[in-house]
């Protein structure tokens, strides 16, 4: 960490556009948005670094140094320089004006000087600094800064996440570069040239020839005068292009004369200025830094008029945005609803509603441990009903017994936001909600699946409205938090008022927008109908035999301590081996595996799974640490932790099924999520051992849809020799095998086919040659050779993925076979990287996401039909592409005709869609 020597000459300067790169693409995978649709994740990611700084290390003197967007002296040096970088990605274009104004409001003083670049400014100021007795912190990811690092000027890493830093003074910069002196790293970097900067260097030297060779000569000048020392190509190379790894290095040396002035004065940290920070983390919906600035100091004017949607008085109190209005100043009639006479009032005006809305407050948020504390009805703009319910379970099962023929109306729709967990709460009061259904969550998820979906966000996004948070009534989560059946009931009342109301009101907004954007049949034919489906398998829950899951624990344990002793006796000492603190010294020091061992941010060892997976055949100690820390997660993630989550009321485990969380339209499972239960080793299918039939009169049931997306990639491109494979039910995988490598089937190795499995399923999601090489451990020059392989024997493949990028870009989204859209909108952007994630997107999308579609109408028709012929039978697991179900012994032939009848004609694509079934006393002998 940096030396606290002197508190008062501490400067730190922040590389401006560094850290923007760096804070969008870390948020590039799953970007965040605020109500408006403004890309938010560059101003996030700007604010926890500054944040972080301020708060670890409270500087005496900052500065933020951004490059001017102007030709600079490199420039007029060699005029391709940084010729070819990407356009600067369209979000962060949007973003630098609110970090600006960030920066301001922090009241950090902006440095820039036209004609330089930001590294320029910050090394002639760091080494100003240095003169007046400061130690100066250069905040930057950017490497090129280590040539500027002296006794009192550091660099300061920040790393991917929370308070990761990494510093480096002169020791850390030698031992990084191999080098005597920091200066020589200018050297290293003419030599080896920067492809993302356009600087040439010199052709066939990379990163390791350019430290070996100014470790030896020590400089580029020392190089030239023993330059007969070296021999072959390098030599050559180094003689034909002298001049331009000269003029290199003189491109990657930072200037210290710029003229700019060190002002101790203009540098000296001031307060922030509260009041615009608030106002700019408010428009941005940064709610929790906005909270931590306290409340606002005076009243905000409202932004709206009378005769809107949410009409008020001017003058009224905005505690978060001024562009929202809220209960306080929002005309409404929200009635508490106690006695049988009204109740009976109530019930009358439900029954005659074509549609309402209906919500529950509960002591929880498990259902099935959860108890109810009210209903609340809306069927009006404005206007909403609380039903209160007594604390005793008997007394309110009671008065939700009332509302049955309500609930069960089949003739009217009942609108809710994520209503599947008010169906459950009915459920476990034994009613049933019948009729068409109405979710506005899942509608708002069709209609923008990247964005958030919760009613908070909705009421601001569609209904200019802020709601009551449920922290302004409970408490945050902790040991003080309260039980809604502690709230007053008059807050009670409106808080649960105003969920009914708002709902009402957001199903009314939001609606129109499912007919343009085209998913309203997906809406109303496959997500609506596939609610009660995932409700009724939450209820059934799984059952558990935690008396083989405590025997399999005794043997993981016996194996562990097996496996400890192997690998100390291997290592020739005693060690923590879960500590990767001490593995990393025994592995690339004692026994010296590899000649050069990758460091973490921490100067440890990196002894991650990616680095160990790729020395297995090193040393005999690596596969067995391999094998104990799989065998340690198993343990603790699976098989202690699953009969912990056994439900007390019920005796099962039951998870939450989550339509609106993966924008390909996939399931998700939470709390616990059983779609990740390994199945790839023995000892992982151990644990689906434990999952059961519900007692020795059920069997349990699996039905898995072969190759589904591989056949929907052959369906969708018409490639005639994935078609004919699969009509002729060859092994696909083979099959692929025997065309990359041009041997016949029989010649197919277990090696081949491996490979080409991965190439197979590698294609869906746009892989890489890079990708490739790192996922089977080959070379990239034979990545490439099976990827051009590929796509010289399934040309059709290669031409749907080029046609289906080339849709995104006309339209901006792409659609699955059943209609379902995934936007892309940097599918055109201008930055290669930000454009190929959107690409990938493009091709993968209408994959996954028909294979999403066709496996919901499967469980929605499989439903119905074991409704309709009133079977016992129950489905209690969804995992990705497999089904399983519950079933009496006497059903089993009857539910095994339906499984697969509906499993296999969900959806016509073209060519069989094949189901592969059994049936066993536990998930492991049905799989």
């Amino acid at each position: 960490m940096p030396e606290q020597n002197d508190n008062n000459h501490r400067l730190f300067l922040l590389d401006a556009y560094a850290l923007i790169y760096r804070s969008y693409f870390a948020f590039i995978k799953n970007p965040r948005f605020n109500s408006k649709g403004l890309n938010t994740s560059t101003m996030m990611g700007f604010v926890n670094s500054l944040e972080m700084l301020l708060n670890k290390e409270n500087p005496t003197h900052i500065a933020v140094v951004f490059d001017v967007h102007a030709p600079t002296f490199r420039h007029e040096m060699y005029a391709e320089y940084k010729g070819t970088r990407d356009e600067m990605p369209e979000d962060i274009r949007t973003a630098i004006p609110w970090v600006r104004k960030i920066i301001e409001a922090y009241n950090i003083p902006i440095l820039e000087k036209e004609g330089f670049e930001a590294d320029d400014v910050i090394g002639t100021l760091a080494k100003r600094a240095e003169k007046e007795g400061y130690k100066t912190y250069m905040m930057t990811p950017d490497k090129d800064y280590a040539q500027l690092v002296s006794e009192n000027i550091f660099m300061y890493k920040p790393g991917r996440a929370g308070n990761d830093v990494e510093v480096w003074g002169v020791e850390e910069v030698k031992k990084k570069f191999e080098i005597e002196r920091p200066e020589q790293v200018i050297d290293i970097l003419g030599l080896m040239g920067d492809s993302s900067d356009n600087i040439p260097g010199c052709p066939g030297i990379g990163p390791k020839t350019a430290m070996k060779l100014i470790s030896t000569y020590h400089s580029v000048d020392g190089i030239y005068e023993h330059i007969d020392e070296l021999k072959g190509k390098q030599k050559e190379n180094l003689v034909n292009f002298e001049e331009q790894v000269r003029l290199s290095r003189k491109l990657v040396e930072i200037i210290q004369n710029v003229p700019v002035e060190f002002d101790e004065k203009a540098l000296t940290k001031d307060e922030a200025n509260i009041e615009e920070l608030r106002n700019i983390y408010n428009e941005l919906e940064f709610r929790a830094l906005a909270q931590k600035l306290g409340a606002p100091t005076q009243k905000a004017e409202p932004s709206f008029e009378q005769g809107t949607l949410f009409g008020g008085s001017e003058g009224s109190e905005q505690v978060v945005r001024k562009d929202l209005v809220n209960l306080e100043n929002t005309p409404h009639n929200y009635f508490l609803v106690e006695n049988a006479m009204q109740r009976a009032s109530l019930r009358a005006e439900l029954s005659v509603q074509e549609e309402f809305c209906f919500d529950t407050e509960t002591t929880g948020l498990d259902t099935h441990t959860a108890e109810l504390v009210c209903l609340s009805f809306a069927f009006k703009k404005g206007e909403a009903y609380c039903v209160t319910l007594p604390t005793k379970r008997e007394d309110a099962q009671k008065i939700v017994e009332e509302f049955r023929l309500i609930f069960e109306d089949e003739n009217v729709r009942k609108i809710g936001q994520n209503i599947k967990y008010d169906i459950l709460m009915l459920k476990h009061y034994n009613v049933e909600v019948k009729g068409p259904i109405y979710d506005t969550m899942i509608a708002h998820y069709l209609i923008q699946p990247e964005l958030r979906h919760n009613l908070d966000y909705l009421c601001e996004t569609y209904l200019g409205y802020q709601k009551v948070e449920t922290e302004a009534l409970i408490g945050k989560k902790g040991k003080k938090q309260q039980s809604m059946r502690q709230v007053p009931v008059e807050k009670l009342k409106d808080y649960a008022c105003e969920d009914a109301d708002l709902t009402l009101q957001l199903k009314l907004a939001i609606d129109p927008e499912l007919d343009k954007t085209g998913v309203r049949s997906v809406f109303e034919e496959i997500e609506m109908p596939l609610i009660p489906v995932l409700a009724d398998m939450e209820m059934a829950g799984v059952t558990l035999n935690t008396k083989e899951l405590d025997i399999f624990a005794d043997k993981l344990r016996e194996q562990l301590i097996t496996l400890e002793k192997d690998i100390k006796d291997l290592a020739g000492e005693d060690f923590n081996v879960s500590s990767p603190k001490q593995l990393g010294p025994i592995l690339f020091e004692k026994l010296n595996i590899v000649n050069k061992a990758r460091k973490t941010k921490t100067k440890q060892y990196s002894t991650a799974e990616d680095v160990l997976s790729k020395l297995v055949d090193k040393h005999p100690i690596v596969p067995k640490i391999l094998e104990f820390r799989g065998l340690k997660k198993l343990l603790s993630t699976y098989v202690e932790a699953l009969p912990q989550l056994v439900n007390s009321r019920t005796g099962k485990i039951h998870t939450s099924y989550n339509q609106a969380i993966a924008a390909t339209g996939r399931l998700s499972s939470t709390n616990p999520n059983l779609q990740n239960i390994p199945i790839r080793d023995e000892e992982g299918r151990e644990i689906r051992k434990a999952f059961t039939a519900s007692d020795e009169n059920h069997v349990f049931l699996s039905a898995d849809y072969s190759q589904i997306e591989l056949r929907i990639m052959a369906a969708l491109s018409k490639d005639e020799n994935l078609l004919e494979a699969f009509n002729n039910k060859q092994d696909i995988h083979s099959t692929t095998a025997s065309k990359i490598y041009k041997v016949a089937l029989n010649e197919v190795t277990s090696d081949m086919r491996r490979k080409a499995k991965t190439a197979n399923f590698g294609i869906i999601y746009g892989i890489s040659a890079f990708g490739l090489s790192e996922r089977l451990n080959i070379s990239r020059t034979e990545a490439k050779e099976l990827i051009d392989g590929y796509f010289e024997n399934f040309s059709r493949v290669k031409e749907f993925m080029d046609e289906s990028i080339n849709v995104a870009r006309d339209h901006g989204y792409v659609e699955t076979i059943k209609g379902r859209r995934r936007y892309l909108k940097d599918i055109n952007s201008a930055n290669a990287v930000v454009r190929g994630v959107a690409e990938r997107n493009a091709i993968n999308a209408p994959i996954q996401g028909s294979a999403a579609d066709i496996i919901k109408l499967a469980m929605i028709n499989i439903w119905n039909a074991l409704n309709e012929q009133k079977l016992q039978a129950k489905m209690i697991l969804q995992v990705h592409d497999e089904l399983n179900f519950d079933v009496p012994k006497n059903e089993l032939d009857q539910v095994k005709e339906i499984v697969k009848q509906q499993m296999e004609h969900a959806v016509e694509i073209g060519l069989p869609l094949t189901v592969e079934m059994d049936a066993g006393v536990n998930w492991m002998e049905a799989h």
